[in-house]
C-alpha cells in the first residue's frame, strides 16, 4: 500500500461528487488535502468534514495558492473538474471552448506549473478524472466527448513522457456516477449512464487501488475496459451498435416531445 501519510494532495473540483470522494479517501489515508471548487461554501464544507483546507477558485490556476497552503509541496494533484455541455457541432464556440478549458487545459496548466517541481525532485503523481468517454464516447454530446479524448490522450502524453523520471499518471474513467452531474444530466444520460450508475466512494476506492498498484487506467466499471477492446478490435461493428443506442435515444426524445 502506497504511503500517503502526509503527502501534499490537491483535489479539483471537490466541493461534491467524486472529488469529494477523492478528498476524503487520502485524507483517511493521512495526507494533507487542499480540497478545490469553483463554489467556495462547498469546497470549506467538505474541507471541515475531513480536516483539509479549502482553496476555492478556478481549477486551471489553483496550483501555486494550494502550494503555499500546502507549506509549499505537491505530491499528488488530482485534476477532476469538469463539465459534461450536451450537443454537437451545432454548439455554439462558447459551450465547446468551456469544455476545452475545464476538461482539457486545466490539466495542462495543472501540469506545466507541477513539473520542473516534480522533475526536480524525481517524484510526483498526476490523477486525471477523464470519464470513460474518454475511451469510448458518449452520445448527446460531442464537446464532452471530444474533450475527454484529449484529457485521456494527455494524461497518457504524460505517463509515457516521464514515468521513467519518477512521474505516476492515473486515468480515472468511470461510466455513470451518482453525482449531480449525473442528477442533471440529459436524456442520454438517463439513458445511457443510470443504469449502471455507482457511487463516487466507489470511484475514490478504484482509485486508491490503482495507485497502490501502479497502474494508469482505473477502471471503476470493468466492463469498460472491455467496450474499448471492442471498439479497437472491430470499430464498424462497435461503431454500429453505439448508432443503435443513438437510435434509441432519438425515438426516446420524440415520444417526450409528443407527450
Amino acid at each position: 500500500m502506497e504511503d500517503l501519510r502526509d503527502s501534499g494532495v490537491v483535489v479539483t473540483g471537490a466541493g461534491g461528487g467524486i472529488g469529494a470522494a477523492l478528498a476524503r479517501a487520502f485524507a483517511a489515508r493521512g495526507a494533507r488535502v487542499v480540497v478545490n471548487d469553483l463554489d467556495a461554501g462547498k469546497a470549506e464544507a467538505v474541507a471541515r468534514e475531513i480536516g483539509a483546507t479549502a482553496v476555492p477558485g478556478d481549477a486551471s490556476e489553483i496550483v501555486p495558492a494550494a502550494r503555499e497552503a500546502l507549506g509549499g509541496r505537491i505530491d499528488v494533484f488530482c485534476a477532476n473538474a469538469g463539465i459534461a455541455p450536451a450537443g454537437g457541432p451545432e454548439a455554439e464556440d462558447a459551450v465547446w471552448d468551456a469544455a476545452w478549458d475545464v476538461n482539457v487545459m486545466a490539466h495542462v496548466r495543472a501540469a506545466r506549473e507541477l513539473l520542473p517541481e516534480w522533475l526536480e525532485r524525481g517524484r510526483g503523481r498526476f490523477v486525471a478524472t477523464v470519464s470513460a468517454a474518454g475511451m469510448l464516447t458518449m452520445v448527446g454530446s460531442a464537446p464532452y466527448s471530444v474533450s475527454k479524448h484529449a484529457a485521456l490522450a494527455f494524461a497518457e502524453w504524460l505517463s509515457l513522457t516521464y514515468r521513467h523520471r519518477g512521474i505516476d499518471v492515473h486515468a480515472v474513467c468511470p461510466q455513470g456516477v451518482r453525482t449531480d452531474m449525473l442528477a442533471s444530466a440529459s436524456t442520454a444520460g438517463d439513458l445511457v449512464l443510470k443504469p449502471t450508475a455507482i457511487e463516487p466512494e466507489d470511484v475514490a476506492r478504484a482509485t486508491l487501488e490503482a495507485v497502490d498498484a501502479g497502474r494508469f487506467l482505473v477502471l471503476p466499471h470493468p466492463e469498460a475496459g472491455r467496450y474499448a477492446v471492442a471498439r479497437a478490435s472491430d470499430t464498424d461493428k462497435w461503431l454500429d451498435g453505439m448508432n443503435h443506442v443513438q437510435r434509441k435515444l432519438e425515438t426516446i426524445q420524440r415520444d417526450q416531445q409528443v407527450r
